[in-house]
Formats: C-alpha cells, structure tokens, sequence
C-alpha cells in the first residue's frame, strides 16, 4: 500500500520528537540503577518501546504515563527471551549490558535487523569473559556473562553503537578496564553516551576518543532525565523549509550532543537562512548553491542532504556514503534509485555521491524499502514536484517518527492513502 504527499509550501510552527537515541540510551542507564529514575519528554517510537520491552525483560518495574516514564532499576531477568525489534542500537548496546548478568540470555530481532551483521560483537565480548553464540555472525545472539573487564579492542569504522553497549557494562564489571577504539566514527554519538552516563553518576577517561579508561565496580545513580528533541527527525522538516517557505522546529538544543545536529551547518552552506533561538530553530527559503559535507560523524543526515541537493542549483557532494551500507536498507544506492526515477541526476562513486540539483522533478511511485529514514525523505520531496509522490510501506516511520504525518499536515502538506 502506498501513501500520496503533496505539499506546494511549507508554512507553520512544529516541535520536534523526542530523541530515540537518547531515549534508549536513558533507559539502559535507569535499568542499571537502583531505585527509581524519572524519564521525562519519553519517546514511543517502535525502537523506544523495544528497549523499554528489554528493559522489563530484564527486570526492570516499568511505570508510564503520557508525559514520563518512571523506572525502579535493577538487572534481574524474569525473562531471558529478548527481542529488540529493528533497534539496531538495542541490540548492540543491550548485547553488552546483558553481559553484565551471570547467566544466559538470548537477543533476536525481526526485520532488516535479522539481516544486519552484528559479529563486530563477538570477539571484544569473548576477550573479556564473556561466552557469545550467534547465527554466524547475525541474529540471534546468546550471551553469558559476567563480563570480566580489563583491555579490550573495538573496531569503530562503522559504527558506535556496540562501543556505547562496552561504555555501560564495564564500569560495573569486576575489574577496570581499557577500550582501544580503531578508527572512531560518531564521535557525537560517543558524547551522547557519556553524557547519560555522567548524568547517571558514571565516570571515565575518554583519551581522544581512541582510548577510554574505566574503573571497575562502579554503581549507576537512579537519576531525573529529559529526553531533548530529534535532530533526525527535525532534519527532514527543515530542509523542506529550505526549499518550500519557512518553518520554525521547536524542542531542538542548538548544544545538543547529537550529530544530526550538523544539519544547520548545511543549511548555511547552502545558502539557506537558519535563526536560532533558545529552544527552536527557524529556517527559510532562498536561492540554494550546491555543497560539499562529509557525513561520517552523522550518517542519518544522508536521505534529508540527497533531497535537499537535488533542491540546489548545481553539483553538491556527500562523501562518506560507504557509512550507509549496514542501515535498515542499503540507503545510499536506494536514494540513488528513488530520486533517479523522479528525474534527479545522482550517482554515487565509491563513498561519494553526487547530485546535481535545480530541475523540477517529477511524480513517481517511489520505495521506502522498509527504511524509515528513506521514507520520510521520499515523502519530503515532495516540495520538489508538481504532483507530489506516493511512497510504499511507510509504516515503518513508526520506527523513529510516529508523528511524522501529523506535522507533514501541520506545515501545509496533505496525505492519502
């Protein structure tokens, strides 16, 4: 089934959704802690309520209300079956905290997730004492622990994400440990983390990010928490904006952590004019120019960047594509196919793609491939064409965005389905 967007001007006030990065990084802090912690601004997007569904598993009293989320921590497993649903983040963070835990526990997924690689796991785990079984090398993954701590080396070129899972096991492990950490990618993704750490009475060396000294036997302090707007999500909006009118995205934190952050960076290149105020961000239309952005620290940023360059006058430039590869689709070469149907001039070379931008494009019958974020931008193209586009499967925003279509509508834009 597939959904139609049209929008011809982009027009309103929005506020952003919760952050699901930050949402399930909170979730896994509170689980570790004794006593109850306050999540407010949650998240319940499908990737939040699976790390919540971990979070009970594994005993955690669980206690939601529209506006927070309270959780009486504390790792105890009544269930040792879990399910992380397509959070690639939940699987790789929880595959290290559930080695926290001297027993057996079994992590599997559905969907795309059962098909993305998780053996960058097994062998750090297995280095600190812990037993690891896994369908050669993909879901699902059996975990015993304890993990014992000490030195240990992790491949960061494509991911954070399992880095994040060592960050919250090892300071309660037996002994102190070291992370060597080989060619670090997501270093804002690495700030996140160890902000919710912090905040959650954590502390660690991070040495340029290549190297992290832990003590051991540390203890996670039940904590007040905030969970600040999606810089993801906002993304799509304001680079609509850049196109089609103005629009004002509020619940952003121009300090925040999070990578996609960088999306205002952009904007500016390109000609755009961004206003930041305390908690908000207002962007505006202009005549657009071609860019140059590396997205290695911030890979989602890719779909919103591909639309808003086929949006410029000119050849733009996304390096650090071969970063999209192991995402809920092979996003790259798919925004290659999609906005090559509506007429767009995009190729991608190695880890580079280029765009050259300026034409009005045309409807089409475009896939989401399952992959929320190429949804969204599939549907955010819209501003570029006449007839607006159809999108199939667009089910799977749920993943990161369940309000997504009611603030398409909110800035002028109309949905059938």
């Amino acid at each position: 089934m597939s959904t139609r967007y049209t929008i011809d001007k982009v027009s309103g006030v929005i506020s952003a959704p919760p952050s699901k990065s930050s949402m399930q990084r909170a979730i896994a802090a509170a689980l570790m802690s004794q006593g109850k912690s306050v999540i407010h601004n949650p998240s319940f997007c499908d990737d939040s309520i699976s790390a919540l569904s971990m979070a009970r598993s594994l005993g955690a009293r669980i206690t939601e209300y529209p506006e927070k989320i309270e959780i009486e921590g504390g790792i105890s497993p009544i269930n040792t079956a879990l399910n992380c649903g397509e959070s690639g983040l939940a699987v790789r963070m929880f595959s290290a905290i559930v080695a926290t835990y001297p027993g057996i526990i079994t992590i599997d997924g559905k969907g795309s997730l059962t098909k993305r690689p998780i053996k960058m796991i097994e062998e750090p785990l297995t280095s600190l004492g812990v037993s690891v079984r896994s369908a050669n090398g993909y879901l699902p993954v059996q975990i015993k622990g304890p993990i014992k701590g000490g030195r240990v080396t992790v491949d960061g070129s494509q991911s954070s994400q399992f880095l994040t899972g060592l960050l919250f096991a090892l300071p309660l492990a037996e002994n102190d440990s070291v992370i060597e950490v080989l060619n670090p990618v997501s270093k804002p993704y690495i700030d996140l983390t160890l902000s919710v750490l912090s905040h959650f009475g954590i502390e660690m060396e991070n040495i340029d990010y290549t190297l992290f000294h832990i003590n051991g036997r540390q203890k996670f302090r039940a904590s007040e928490y905030t969970v600040e707007g999606d810089w993801s999500g906002a993304a799509f909006f304001l680079a609509m904006a850049a196109k089609g009118g103005r629009i004002t995205v509020k619940n952003l934190d121009i300090n925040s952590h999070q990578a996609d952050r960088r999306i205002i960076d952009v904007l500016r290149l390109a000609g755009s004019h961004v206003y930041t105020e305390k908690g908000s961000i207002t962007v505006e239309r202009d005549k657009l120019h071609p860019f140059v952005f590396d997205i290695s620290d911030c890979p989602d940023l890719a779909p919103p960047l591909a639309v808003l360059a086929a949006i410029c006058n000119g050849t733009s430039v996304i390096k650090g594509a071969d970063r999209l590869k192991i995402k809920e689709s092979s996003r790259g070469e798919n925004l290659v196919r999609n906005l090559s149907a509506m007429g767009a001039i995009i190729r991608m070379t190695g880890d580079i793609i280029e765009i050259s931008g300026g034409q009005r494009l045309h409807h089409e019958l475009l896939q989401s491939y399952g992959d929320h974020r190429m949804a969204m931008a599939m549907a955010s193209a819209a501003i570029m064409t006449d007839g607006g586009v159809s999108v199939d499967n667009t089910d799977c925003i749920n993943k990161s965005y369940p309000g997504f279509a009611t603030d398409f509508k909110l800035v002028g834009g109309e949905i059938l389905i």
